[in-house]
């Protein structure tokens, strides 16, 4: 195999290897047919991807004006004399209508399939990333680190089949999910998009949401599924800045171990297309890499679906990124390198001037032809040549009671109980409360990003009907028992980041009256580029609030309402419990107050590393050396895994004992498996979830071995003195690792296995 480290030699160039991705490519007669017939004109056409923008009628190419209506000059210019073969994202950045939706997506269908010559329907795609994100009423479920929390394979599932349904119900087949980059860093605004820092959980969640979108066996034909789009391939969620789209240093053995193996599972479980990472590793864009896209991707990997760029990415290439002395020639080295999509997204030129280098000879036919192929037989899978759009009246379930309380239910168990001092939750329901904080009132904060407009900015438009948590709070106890003061509060004018002491004096004064406060801190929305920060510590103003409620001696709960795990290290000990909410969406409010006074029991455990400093992010799997304790005396260093809480973390208001952990043999040889059993009893007095968590440690390999590595998990729930023996099966490729060729193997040698505070050893033998 070419190493990754000489992909910077190979921007752009084809080989052999190109043909054998293409050999792969599925051959449907219809589309063979179609390729036949087709001119470099209209294949071209159908590698190009135009913002819904560009088609209506606007100020410019980057504007809609109300009401939303197609620019018909400028639709049958892209449509029928240049062919555009995909359209995307929603108009005006705003949510649509059921209607709207049906209404834009048929003129769009009947330009392209009635005026142009061989009538090829649009394929439509929309980041529809925690629900129908720009769908008015549709069911928005917690964002995807929530989702990672709740640990719970079904429910993730049964989100990406709701979400797939009511995309379909918006007459869209294509949906930009799920996100598979690893969120091993805090610092990365996108980290809240991922399903957090292990590469199993991931994986395995990974999977679910892709046969949630695509069905168990894949027919996107059905009108209730759609096509997943795996992102971003490859490496995106690790800048060394920790910032969006900046360079990233990824060592071939670290992709392999870390960040290839969730998109490696998606793929076998047959998810239709991917998007490609917007940044460079190594100092290559991976718009530009021929090893990243073609040899690994399509040969090694065998994924025969559809590649797309992001947003703008084949014009980053010169204007950004200088590898391309021009925009003619970004498009020359993306396209060789194995992309079969441009997401332009304003500029027909991409068009120009791929035709002119295939006439040229600088782009070969057979990359034209692999590339259109993929993308025909992707519109073919899907039904659109039968049924271009669907029609929202044939979708009764869109937005109705059981979707919603599918959404409510996975809020429900993302919440994360970090801390319980003194059994302080859950809270009785006569207490007098104080609710505060600049989050404790908004809809925007409770669903984040990506949710009816790109920021989450314009939320308040669509969400009357929902719950804060503060709503949420006082239908529980009542507005007589509740005081609420928000203490400092988001200054959305001036930035997405600014938050300002609005009234803190004011909210110690209302404390005065009240036995407890919650404490609802965290982040206001945000996405991508306009995420990234200085500081990962929690901000001034409200860290000050927190220390001056501290002062009144009430009993603090602090909520935390966030996309990534912003420092608390000053205010935490200040607080007799803590619980992580991520952003859980519409129905996060309620389940904040379901959890608060103990009418769910928490089953959330944390799928990140929470650090306790800005300077100390260090992900569970770390290696010994990363985990050195501190010395006494002279030799005072900090050097030792210093963390807020623990990767797999979360509490209960039950408790579960743990016994008789053991393995079925304790010698694993080649082709064998070895059988973990493991007794899990609720020893407490109230019904309850749990996690079970299987680890291994290999002690001894040819490179420095993790610490521990997640190889299993289950979600149980269990009745007081209920008790349940759980087995899961180790193979050698469970345990197996990286080596130092970059190639994956299973060493012999003795491994421990962990489940909660028990372990036993056994040894691999080939």
């Amino acid at each position: 195999m070419v190493s990754l480290a000489v992909a910077g030699l190979m921007m752009g160039c084809s080989s052999a290897q190109g043909d054998e991705a293409s050999a792969k490519v599925e051959r449907i007669p219809e589309v063979e047919e179609l390729l036949a017939q087709m001119t470099v004109e209209e294949k071209v056409g159908q590698m190009a991807q135009l913002t819904v923008d560009v088609l209506t009628v606007g100020e410019d190419a980057f504007s809609t004006t109300e009401p939303l209506r197609l620019d018909e000059e400028m639709t049958r210019k892209a449509l029928v004399e240049y062919g555009v073969g995909s359209v995307l994202n929603t108009a005006g950045n705003r949510a649509r209508t059921l209607e709207e939706w049906h209404t834009i997506i048929s003129q769009l269908q009947d330009v392209a399939m009635n005026e142009s010559r061989l009538g090829i329907p649009v394929l439509y795609g929309v980041d529809a990333i925690h629900g129908t994100t720009y769908t008015a009423g549709a069911t928005f479920f917690p964002q995807q680190i929530g989702q990672a929390a709740s640990w719970n394979r079904e429910l993730v599932r049964r989100g990406g089949e709701v979400t797939a349904y009511e995309t379909r119900a918006s007459g869209i087949p294509w949906n930009f999910s799920p996100v598979l980059d690893m969120g091993r860093d805090p610092r990365f605004p996108r980290m809240w998009e991922t399903f957090g820092e292990d590469v199993y959980l991931a994986s395995q969640l990974g999977i679910e949401i892709v046969k949630g979108y695509e069905g168990d066996d894949n027919d996107v034909s059905d009108p209730t599924r759609v096509a997943a789009c795996l992102k971003h391939y490859l490496g995106y969620g690790t800048p060394l800045s920790g910032k969006d789209r900046t360079p990233a240093l990824i060592p071939e053995i670290e992709l392999r171990e870390r960040h290839l193996p969730a998109f490696e599972a998606a793929i076998e479980a047959g998810a239709h297309t991917i998007m490609v990472n917007s940044g460079l590793i190594n100092g290559v864009p991976v718009h530009a890499s021929y090893q990243m896209l073609t040899e690994l991707l399509k040969d090694e990997l065998g994924f025969t679906g559809l590649v797309v760029t992001d947003w703008n990415d084949i014009n980053n290439l010169h204007n950004r990124d200088r590898v391309a002395k021009d925009a003619k020639e970004a498009v020359k080295m993306a396209i060789n390198a194995g992309i079969d999509m441009s997401m332009i997204p304003y500029s027909l030129d991409f068009c120009d001037y791929l035709v002119e280098l295939v006439n040229d000879g600088e782009v070969p036919m057979a990359r034209i032809d692999d590339a259109v192929r993929r993308i025909l037989n992707t519109k073919h899978k899907l039904g659109l040549f039968e049924t271009p759009v669907t029609h929202y009246e044939d979708y009764p379930l869109f937005g109705s009671e059981a979707f919603t309380d599918d959404a409510h239910k996975m809020a429900q168990e993302s919440m994360t109980l970090l801390k319980n001092e003194d059994q302080v939750l859950p809270l009785p329901k006569d207490a007098r409360i104080l609710v505060t904080g600049p989050n404790a009132n908004s809809m925007r904060a409770l669903n984040g990003g990506w949710s009816y407009t790109w920021q989450g900015n314009n939320i308040d438009d669509f969400t009357a009907d929902y719950s804060t948590i503060l709503d949420a709070i006082t239908a529980k106890v009542g507005a007589n028992r509740v005081v609420f003061r928000e203490g400092v509060r988001y200054d959305n004018a001036a930035s997405y980041w600014v938050d300002e002491a609005y009234d803190i004096a004011g909210a110690v004064r209302a404390a005065a009256s009240v036995d407890y406060i919650v404490l609802a801190l965290g982040e206001n929305t945000y996405t991508e580029k306009p995420g990234d920060l200085h500081d990962l510590t929690l901000s001034e103003n409200q860290l000050a609030l927190a220390q001056a409620l501290a002062r009144t001696r009430k009993p603090m709960i602090l909520v935390l309402n966030q996309g990534r795990p912003r420092i608390i290290r000053s205010i935490e000990p200040l607080m007799k419990g803590v619980i992580n909410a991520y952003l859980p969406g519409n129905y996060g409010g309620l389940a904040v107050a379901d959890v608060l006074f103990g009418d769910v029991n928490p089953s959330g455990k944390l799928p990140f590393t929470y650090p306790l400093y800005a300077n100390s992010l260090v992900t569970y799997d770390h290696k010994p050396s990363e985990h050195q304790a501190r010395m006494s005396g002279v030799y005072d260093y900090e050097s030792d895994f210093a963390i807020q809480y623990a990767f797999g973390h979360g509490l209960s208001y039950t408790t579960f004992e743990y016994s008789n952990l053991s393995l079925s043999n304790t010698e694993l040889g080649k082709d064998g498996k070895i059988d973990v059993s493991v007794t899990v009893t609720n020893t407490g007095e109230l019904e309850g979830k749990e996690v079970v968590q299987l680890y291994t440690s290999d002690m001894y390999a040819s490179i420095t071995p993790d610490v521990r590595r997640l190889r299993a998990f289950d979600k149980i729930n269990l009745k007081p003195g209920e008790e349940k023996t759980l087995t899961f099966s180790l193979t050698p490729a469970d345990i197996s690792f990286i080596n130092e060729g970059n190639s994956r193997v299973t060493e012999s040698g003795e491994f421990e296995v962990h489940v909660a505070e028990l372990s036993a050893k056994f040894n691999y033998t080939e």
